[in-house]
């Protein structure tokens, strides 16, 4: 397996792994804005853009963009997070131009039809009330708001209906314009393919692609909050987060780390402690996500009104424990998980194709995976333990909970 990297005359950057023993491509289009670089009135317009990319271009409609993908036997689709936009497709290896030129087709040939616009808004205000209905969904947007409050970092990626309601033909072309250009893509490919090939069907497709500056997004900063919601559920959603760190903090493998062994799996210490010993909550786990300027280490529990009260005092006996560090098979345990987790997603095209091209947007660099296991190796017992006590000792965490109103009311007190 060989990664290859070649960069256009436009600042267009082309990543690529061949595999011969496979019989497909996958190929996405990495490009560098998210939710996050939205102002106010603009939230939800980066995800309402890419699902208009699909709505009918110069030369397909519709209908002809998914069908010459799926005649092949292809699959495509896009996705938006707070840093960045994707879109992709994987197909056999003898269509890998077909999926570069309809990718290309979408992002420089869309026509933003009126009438699709107008459709496209009852579809995604359709998903915002789906999202709506999905307590352990909102709850995760409510800390997010808590915790960057007041700040593009906090706000939801499919925005509120009435931005939705409001995007316009123009607003679409003016985003358009101000973000999809070449120095803030990537295109990355991983499969049976020839990376020269590749790069010469990308020169075709994507040369047209210019350049411009673009200001820089507003920094994140953590500030903490806490947001209840009373609904008559069965469960209470609950969340607790902490300032965590960028993926560029000398602490990131180290919060893995701690979140790995605090709740990342069914031997952590989370779910053995609440949900196998104490039968506290059918689900509960901890999380670390990291962005270019900031990060959030949370946990998230569902459980019944009735199990909260005794619920959240195991929570904190349990990080609290982890500040005197873990044990030495644990330890183990948790770098063996973190790095079998990256290996393994090394087999599958789409994921390897997933992380050239985030590598190059997050690091402008291609990391080897030899040093990311290097960098997880190298993290000490004490390394875990500092970080368990920087987030206990921490006083302004960020709390945000949906279900029972006496409930909620148990978690203010």
């Amino acid at each position: 397996m060989t990664v290859e990297l070649t960069t256009l005359k436009n600042g267009l950057r082309v990543v690529s792994e061949t595999r011969r023993t496979v019989e497909t491509v996958s190929v996405g289009v990495w490009v560098d804005v998210g939710a996050r670089h939205e102002s106010l009135e603009q939230n939800g317009l980066t995800h309402f853009l890419e699902h208009m990319l699909f709505k009918g271009t110069k030369s397909r409609s519709a209908k002809d963009i998914a069908f010459e993908i799926e005649a092949v036997g292809g699959h495509m689709n896009a996705y938006t997070s707070r840093d960045n936009t994707t879109y992709y497709a994987r197909v056999l290896k003898e269509d890998m131009r077909l999926a570069v030129d309809v990718l290309s087709d979408l992002l420089t040939n869309s026509l933003f039809d009126k009438a699709e616009i107008e459709r496209e808004k009852d579809v995604v205000l359709q998903e915002i009330g789906q999202s709506l209905d999905t307590p352990d969904d909102v709850v995760f947007d409510h800390l997010q708001a808590e915790a960057f409050k007041n700040q593009p970092m906090g706000r939801t990626i499919l925005g509120p209906a009435e931005n939705v309601r409001a995007f316009s033909q123009d607003g679409l072309f003016d985003f358009l314009r101000q973000n999809y250009f070449a120095d803030s893509m990537v295109i990355s490919a991983v499969g049976n393919h020839d990376h020269k090939e590749l790069v010469e069907c990308v020169e075709a497709c994507f040369g047209c692609i210019g350049n411009r500056e673009r200001p820089k997004p507003i920094p994140a900063t953590y500030v903490g909050g806490q947001r209840f919601e009373a609904k008559d559920l069965e469960q209470v959603h609950l969340t607790y987060g902490w300032q965590g760190v960028s993926f560029n903090d000398p602490q990131f493998y180290a919060y893995q780390l701690y979140s790995t062994i605090l709740g990342g799996g069914m031997s952590s210490r989370l779910f053995q402690r609440v949900r196998e010993e104490l039968g506290l909550a059918y689900s509960v786990y901890s999380f670390s996500s990291s962005h270019a300027d900031a990060g959030l280490f949370g946990i998230y529990a569902g459980t019944g009104a009735e199990t909260i009260s005794g619920l959240t005092p195991v929570i904190r006996e349990e990080m609290e424990a982890l500040t005197k560090g873990p044990t030495e098979l644990e330890f183990r345990a948790a770098k063996a998980q973190m790095k079998s987790g990256i290996l393994m997603a090394l087999e599958a095209t789409s994921s390897r194709m997933e992380q050239l091209g985030r590598q190059l947007l997050m690091f402008d660099r291609l990391i080897p995976i030899s040093e990311i296991t290097a960098n997880i190796e190298a993290v000490t017992p004490d390394d875990v333990s500092h970080v368990a006590r920087q987030i206990v000792s921490s006083d302004n965490p960020s709390i945000a909970a949906i279900g029972d109103a006496v409930a909620l009311k148990h978690l203010q007190a």
